[in-house]
């Protein structure tokens, strides 16, 4: 059977938040322009990594409020990332167990009653 840990809410919100923002971030990506600055479309050659031709058109480059944007999402996932790595509940985790339990802290997620949030 399974261990399974008794997670602290600040640590289940600092998770959530995580993915959250790494989601939002992702979104933001997949919407800007491929590129920071602006740049001239370019074609890839035939051939050149890939099998087939694809062609890039001009990229207007991201805005000040995009690039402001994108600063304050990266900052927000370093600082929960930090968060949830120094996190005082890993004191009481085995070290060859915390591995698996921070596995399961994204898991726990997942959960939407809670069940298994027993303390092994």
């Amino acid at each position: 059977m399974a261990t399974t840990y008794d997670y602290p809410g600040d640590l289940i919100a600092a998770q959530q938040e995580l993915t959250q923002v790494r989601a939002n971030l992702t979104a933001l990506y997949k919407r800007l322009p491929y590129s920071v600055e602006p740049m001239e479309g370019w074609q890839r050659p035939e051939g050149y990594w890939l099998a087939t031709s694809r062609a890039y058109p001009d990229s207007p480059g991201w805005s000040e409020q995009e690039q402001q944007e994108v600063a304050a999402l990266r900052e927000r996932e370093r600082d929960l990332t930090a968060a949830i790595v120094t996190h005082a509940f890993w004191n009481d985790v085995d070290g060859p167990e915390r591995l698996d339990a921070r596995s399961q802290l994204k898991r726990a997620l997942e959960r939407e009653d809670g069940e298994g949030q027993e303390a092994a």
